[in-house]
């Protein structure tokens, strides 16, 4: 074989490697639960905390199960797990969370996104963890974007009065003031995360400021900065400062966090906060939005 041939020849193989590692490329859905839990930790194929595991939730989806009653830096660890496997190496991650899944997500990319991870394998046991791929590492996770129904990064005044049990560890964790001091909320490193509020609230949730969906108010499910939750409603209520659309700096001139924009604000006050076991609430406009963009 001629120098030539033998180039070429090499140069062929490469292509083939590369079309290979370009084929093996995977896009996962991943959905991230908040307070109560339900589903199997371990078991990304378990989805009774949000309905039907049968119903269309996004490409290649997997429920990220945590017990959503423990704190959320105890049981973080699952939602690293999680991440490793499915949104390391050629693989890419599309994630949806609701509630606590919200203020559970902010945490791991504040205090993770940053850190060296190995690539994994996609092949979990029964504890969810995942082996290695390939021996390579990378920097934080491959995550195309975050879509929050009804998150909780800024806590729950229910929280705070007590109308949840207050020896819930995670329940401690919601207080508004301590879940906004709980990490930088603008380090997401670099990861968007689309706010969906809803706002069908009921005669109890008076205890939350403005706007809520009957258990987190629009200052946390807006993704509004402060120390502390504010008053925020749809424009139709004359009676407090108006969460805006995007990325816009709120009426009364509270800004969003960084890399937080709302895509939905409930205006009809149509959609409550709970899933009812059935892809129900403000899940489903997420679920409607995973399904025509998470792909």
């Amino acid at each position: 074989m001629t120098k030539i041939m033998r180039i070429l020849v090499s140069i062929f193989f490469i292509s083939l490697t590369a079309v290979s590692s370009i084929a093996s490329a995977t896009n996962y859905t991943l959905w991230v639960n908040g307070r109560g839990g339900g589903g199997v930790v371990g078991d990304y194929t378990s989805f009774s905390y949000w309905g039907p595991s049968s119903t269309d939730a996004g490409v290649n989806k997997k429920a990220v199960n945590w017990d959503g009653y423990n704190s959320i830096s105890s049981q973080n660890g699952k939602v690293r797990d999680a991440l490793d496997c499915f949104c390391t190496g050629s693989n890419w991650c599309y994630i949806a969370t609701h509630s606590a899944g919200d203020l559970m997500m902010g945490y791991t990319l504040a205090n993770y996104g940053g850190s060296t991870r190995m690539n994994k394998n996609a092949t979990a046991n029964a504890a969810g963890q995942c082996g290695n791929s390939d021996g390579t590492s990378q920097v934080g996770w491959n995550i195309k974007w975050v879509r929050a129904a009804s998150g909780a990064g800024g806590g729950s005044e229910l929280s705070d009065d007590g109308s949840w049990t207050t020896s819930e560890p995670l329940v401690k964790d919601l207080k508004t003031t301590t879940a906004r001091a709980m990490y930088n909320h603008n380090d997401t490193h670099n990861v968007w995360f689309y706010m969906y509020a809803g706002a069908k609230g009921t005669v109890y949730s008076g205890i939350l400021p403005g706007q809520d969906d009957e258990a987190v108010a629009y200052h946390s499910t807006g993704g509004v900065s402060g120390t502390a939750g504010g008053s925020y409603c749809n424009p139709s209520d004359w009676f407090c400062n108006d969460l805006t659309m995007g990325t816009a700096v709120n009426e009364g001139g509270t800004a969003k966090w960084g890399y937080h924009s709302v895509s939905f604000r409930d205006d009809n006050e149509t959609y409550n906060h709970y899933a009812n076991g059935n892809w129900q609430g403000i899940i489903s406009v997420v679920r409607a939005a995973m399904v025509s963009n998470a792909t």
